[in-house]
Parts: C-alpha cells; structure tokens; sequence
C-alpha cells in the first residue's frame, strides 16, 4: 500500500513508543516522515532505522510547548521538502508522570505537563497549518486517551482538553481542506505504561471487552485511517481504540 506516497508528515513524540510505530507506519506507506522529539538520540535512531528501511525521514529536534521551537520545525521540513501535508500529534509527558492531586500537585509541574500535555497540540498546528493550507489541505490527529473519561487527575484533564480542542479545530481548519481527529487508546503495553502502572495494568485487562492490553500496533491502523484520504468526510472526531473499555452513547 501506499497510501502517503508524495506526503510529508510530521510526528511528534516519535522517538519511541506509539510515535516510533506512527513515524515507521507512514514511511512503510510511502510518507516523507519528520521525526520530532527532545530525544536527540531516540530520534535520529528513528530515523536512520526508516531510511534504512527504504523510507525517507528527517529527524528534527522539537519542543512542543515552545512556539519558536515548532515555528522553527516547520521552516526546516518546508526548506527540505517544500511543505506538510499531516502532523500527528503525539508528543506528551507520561512515562516519567508524577503522581499527585489536582488540589496538591505543585503548580510549576502542572503548568509544564499541561503546556506538553495539552497546549503543545494547538502550538505545533498553529506553527503547521499554514503551510498545510498551502498545499490544499491535510489531516491531523491527536493523540487523546480514554483517560478523558476516567478519573485519571491532571493527565485526564489534558486530554479533556484535548478532544475539545480537537472538536473545535476541526470547524476552524475545515474550511482550508484541514480535517482534524484523535485518537484515545485504552491501556497499551509500553514502556512508559508499565513504569507507570506495574503490576497494576493487568488488572486493567479486566475492565475489558477484550482481554488483553492494547499493543502499539494496535493503534497504527487508526491512525493511518485517520490521516489518509480513506477518511475525508470524517473530521471532529475521538476515536476510541481501547479494547471496549469504555462505552459511549
């Protein structure tokens, strides 16, 4: 399939985990990957793995929550490839999270994961669409999670945010041909899950329709959707890949 070929795509968060599996995906189907992370090392190991793969792929250091940061990514991949045609967003703190209440957690760190968490999502598609508007349109996603409809603190309160900023970008960036989704994966099995949960995630399997914990691959075929023309009449969009664990009417 080939689905990308022509398309540069910029994945945040891509030095690891679900972006790594996003960033190999797209190039798999033909897509200019950008690989953007703080990850220096994580990154360009990304993307010498694609490259090396056959794929094309241009790792940039990114900050999400700075918008010079994602100003200056987005010079780079229009300098090197003329243009975007989709952006993942996917960048977050998570892996290293700290535990804490709303009414306890230190404001400083609060305000710093919400700027990743949250913020940074409408930080790179404002430093981005331009140059998607340019090119007739794209697709973006975000990368949401059924923690928005759980009780899960401050990271569940970003990613509240993030469907409504989902929602509302969509009716802002629709009429420039910019289709905007999320995706909002159940429990999956990744490294920075099993810090997080330990043990405790496999009695999260238990809430499940399926079974089992959600693979990272599990979440590619959505994503892929989401971006590709196969889905141009969808766009506002949160779509649950969580094994049945959450129901909504």
């Amino acid at each position: 399939m080939s689905r990308f070929t022509g398309k540069v795509v910029v994945v945040t968060g891509a030095a690891q985990g679900i972006g790594e599996a996003y960033a190999k995906a797209l190039a798999s189907e033909g897509a200019t990957v950008v690989v953007a992370d703080l990850n220096v090392d994580g990154g360009e190991r990304v993307a010498k793995e694609i490259e090396a793969g056959g794929g094309s792929a241009l790792f940039v250091r990114c900050d999400v929550s700075s918008h010079d940061s994602a100003t200056a990514l987005a010079a780079t991949v229009e300098a090197a490839y003329g243009g975007i045609d989709a952006l993942v967003n996917n960048a977050a703190i998570y892996g290293d999270m700290q535990f804490d209440l709303l009414i306890s957690v230190d404001w400083d760190y609060y305000r710093k994961f919400m700027s990743v968490n949250m913020d940074g999502a409408l930080v790179m598609t404002r430093a981005l669409y331009p140059s998607m508007q340019k090119r007739g349109g794209g697709s973006i996603v975000n990368q949401s999670s059924t923690a928005a409809y759980l009780y899960s603190g401050f990271y569940g309160l970003a990613k509240v945010g993030i469907n409504g900023l989902t929602q509302q970008l969509a009716h802002e960036l629709g009429g420039m041909g910019i289709r905007v989704n999320a995706i909002a994966p159940g429990p999956t099995d990744t490294e920075a899950t099993r810090t997080q949960a330990g043990d405790a995630a496999k009695d999260l399997v238990k809430g499940l329709a399926l079974k089992r914990m959600g693979q990272v691959d599990d979440m590619v075929g959505a994503c892929l959707f989401l971006l590709s023309d196969d889905s141009s009449w969808i766009t506002g969009q949160i779509l649950a890949v969580d094994g049945g664990q959450t129901f909504r009417l």
